[in-house]
């Protein structure tokens, strides 16, 4: 057993808590007891803020090598996915793999132990399956490892290039045959003590109707969630009532995807009778502020979806921006800005969001917060930097929210061992595997 003294923790209240003893057997938290004066002998003292590890629920690690290099100029989504898909068509097995490791590091110095990676780069150039036609997802299963990170691989059904259009281009790299295929390559990925398969219909443009169900039927089948890019885009809403008479929502629904495992990636685009059906469902929303404001994609209904009884998770999606800080209190700032109106979530309910509302999107219930029986993941924040120095500890929630950064992070645990010490990676030179990826 490892036994930890925390200057301050937070254990999902509304508060923080000082002095609390966490007691740590192999993977998992053994013993919880605040208010215990310190230091204490035998055990680790660790001064600052201590909080359940971050859980990032929606990244698409490739795109990290877009940053900066899709600014200039007027455009849109549509055209950023240009760019995108020019570099989607340049990866292999062993780029993808030293990207996604240098990606996922990343991640790990800024507090997140949890990634949902959302995966549709599956075959070789013009659509042609490798030896393995799983090579590219082990890519990231290896990377995450590595990294240290738990990994919830988001295996992507991506069937069509647009709805009533074939797959063209760097597209034909995301495609199966058919939703059944899709079934048949994804069930050879076995699982392990860090690792979840989950499943995904990539939106309504690329998955037919008439194939959801049988990608919605198996990953049910499985026990895990079913995550769906859904109206991210006004032109996306448009397409399917043209197409279909109906939103994207109700497509969902007309075809028994809608259940208490889906997780909506974006809806910034849902209306409220589609909101009145996610929650009829029980599904849950990942929100990425950061991407939808980079793409110019608008901003979320998250004050309807929280008073319809949506649980919310947050992703860094593009990896424009890996701060999850930065996404929570994007849910409240950027609501601001469309509202006119301040205070519409807790800052105890953001942080939430960024814990164990993701935990629970990735399949991964045994996450997500300090306590008894959890899994040992969590990140120290240092309470002296010059974003949160002078913070009264009443204050201190609200403050961490909206005003932490990467750069206070200064321990991480997964699994009750370390993966970053006094703001360093333990295995990995980040920066120097950012550039070199990158740049090649």
């Amino acid at each position: 057993m490892n036994t930890y003294w925390c200057e301050l923790a937070w254990l999902g209240g509304e508060q923080v808590e000082a002095g609390v003893l966490l007691e740590i057997v192999d993977d998992r938290i053994a013993g919880v007891v605040p208010g215990t004066p310190g230091p204490v002998p035998g055990a680790e003292t660790l001064n600052g803020l201590t909080i359940p590890g971050l859980v990032n629920a929606h990244s698409h690690a490739f795109q990290r090598a877009l940053r900066g290099r899709t600014q200039g100029g007027a455009g849109s989504f549509w055209s950023w996915r240009e760019r995108m898909y020019e570099l989607a068509a340049t990866l292999d097995p062993d780029s993808y793999h030293r990207l996604a490791r240098a990606v996922f590091g990343e991640m790990a110095l800024a507090g997140i132990t949890h990634v949902g990676e959302f995966h549709y780069l599956h075959q070789a150039p013009g659509g042609k399956p490798y030896a393995d036609p799983n090579e590219m997802g082990k890519a990231l299963i290896e990377a995450a490892a590595e990294a240290g990170l738990r990994l919830s691989l988001i295996d992507a059904c991506y069937l069509a290039g647009g709805i009533g259009k074939p797959l063209e281009g760097a597209q034909l790299r995301f495609g199966d045959r058919d939703a059944a295929a899709w079934v048949e390559r994804v069930a050879e990925l076995p699982e392990n003590r860090a690792l979840r398969i989950l499943g995904a219909i990539h939106s309504v443009r690329a998955v037919p109707p008439d194939q959801m169900g049988t990608v919605a039927e198996w990953v049910r089948h499985q026990g895990r969630e079913l995550h769906v890019h859904l109206s991210e885009q006004p032109a996306e809403n448009q397409a399917c009532r043209e197409a279909y008479g109906k939103t994207p929502t109700e497509i969902l629904a007309a075809n028994g995807v809608l259940h208490d495992n889906l997780v909506a990636v974006h809806g910034t685009h849902l209306e409220l009778s589609d909101l009145a059906l996610l929650a009829g469902a029980g599904a849950r929303v990942c929100l990425c502020p950061t991407t939808e404001r980079d793409l110019a994609d608008g901003i979320g209904r998250a004050a309807a979806m929280r008073e319809a009884g949506i649980e919310l998770a947050l992703g860094s999606d593009s990896n424009a921006f890996v701060d999850l800080f930065e996404e929570a209190r994007a849910v409240e700032l950027d609501e601001r800005l469309a509202s006119g109106a301040r205070g519409a979530h807790r800052a105890a309910e953001l942080l939430g969001a960024a814990t164990a509302g993701g935990a629970l999107a990735l399949c991964w219930p045994g996450a997500g917060s300090l306590a008894v029986a959890k899994l040992a993941d969590l990140a120290v924040l240092d309470l002296d930097s010059v974003r949160l120095a002078g913070t009264r500890t009443e204050d201190l929630l609200d403050a961490v929210v909206f005003a932490a950064a990467p750069a206070d992070v200064r321990h991480v645990m997964m699994g009750g061992r370390w993966i970053v010490r006094d703001g360093a990676h333990v295995s990995l030179d980040v920066a120097g595997e950012l550039a070199g990826a990158i740049l090649r």
